[in-house]
């Protein structure tokens, strides 16, 4: 049996303070790229720095398709055994010898994609898993070899939460671990989409879970989640979650994918420390624009 994991990060961004000005444009000898826990100091083998941006561009790039933080499942259900093969639950170790835990998704063999406030300075990825207290035969287990946050990542105000974890060995393609498909560059999400998200978080402020859980959420109109919250960006950013379902992203999902039509559009990012919707996701289209615009 594992022992308890604190979900990872800050979830709630409901009071915070107004938003610093927006980051910089991309400088122009970026362009014509094919596409692309908070910050420590001493961690910079991680690939978190700017000098590393070309790097993180070239490994998002061989996950384009073809021609192109942390929260908890509420008023979901148990999903059905290996139903999501693309999930990756993360045990994530800090610097200071804390331990958390996030939810990623297998977006090739190599590499799963997750939130950049799921940084830890060691992290260990369990694929196949339904319950992860216990060790299930179909489990394939390994460690991040290379965590890289987005070079733009702000951990004041969650910008541009997304981080692509290179694992150490090369998961193999089973019934129960396969890589999830991802959307082309700036291919949106309309409002009144009814996407899934999954994971192992708690189902309630007092209610934790071994079992992959998940939920049925609308995609919102922006303005839901620009009211409610300082920091949302609805360019880079999905607002997700129906207030009067109940229904919603919590502690303890950070980092899993929102699936629409059996593509991954959204990160799971932040939400309100109630769990009530709706929760900000990372919009991961936006991410991937270097192959037709150059601009981030």
């Amino acid at each position: 049996m594992m022992k308890p994991i604190t979900p990872a990060g800050e979830w709630d961004r409901s009071r915070a303070p107004p938003p610093p000005p927006p980051p910089p444009r991309l400088p122009s000898s970026l362009r014509g790229y094919k596409s692309g826990r908070r910050e420590h100091p001493t961690a910079p083998d991680w690939g978190s720095l700017p000098k590393k941006m070309p790097l993180f561009l070239f490994l998002v790039a061989f996950l384009l398709p073809p021609g192109a933080g942390a929260g908890d499942i509420i008023g979901g259900r148990e999903a059905r055994p290996h139903s999501r093969p693309y999930m990756a639950y993360l045990q994530i170790r800090s610097p200071n010898g804390g331990s958390s835990a996030c939810g990623g998704f297998l977006v090739r063999e190599d590499f799963v994609l997750t939130a950049a406030h799921c940084w830890g300075s060691r992290i260990a990825v369990t694929l196949g898993a339904h319950d992860v207290g216990r060790r299930e035969r179909v489990q394939q287990r390994t460690t991040a070899r290379r965590a890289i946050r987005h070079p733009r990542y702000n951990p004041q105000t969650t910008a541009n939460d997304i981080m692509l974890l290179q694992l150490a060995d090369r998961m193999r393609r089973t019934r129960q671990v396969r890589p999830v498909p991802l959307p082309r560059a700036q291919a949106g999400v309309r409002p009144g989409a009814t996407c899934t998200v999954a994971g192992w978080g708690r189902l309630g402020l007092n209610r934790r879970t071994n079992k992959l859980h998940e939920v049925q959420l609308t995609v919102q109109n922006n303005s839901r989640c620009s009211r409610r919250f300082n920091f949302f960006n609805g360019q880079t950013q999905i607002c997700v979650g129906n207030p009067r379902a109940g229904k919603s992203a919590f502690l303890g999902d950070s980092g899993g994918p929102l699936v629409c039509n059996g593509v991954a559009q959204g990160i799971v990012s932040y939400g309100d420390r109630r769990g009530t919707p709706p929760a900000v996701f990372t919009r991961i289209s936006a991410f991937m624009p270097w192959g037709t615009t150059g601009q981030p």
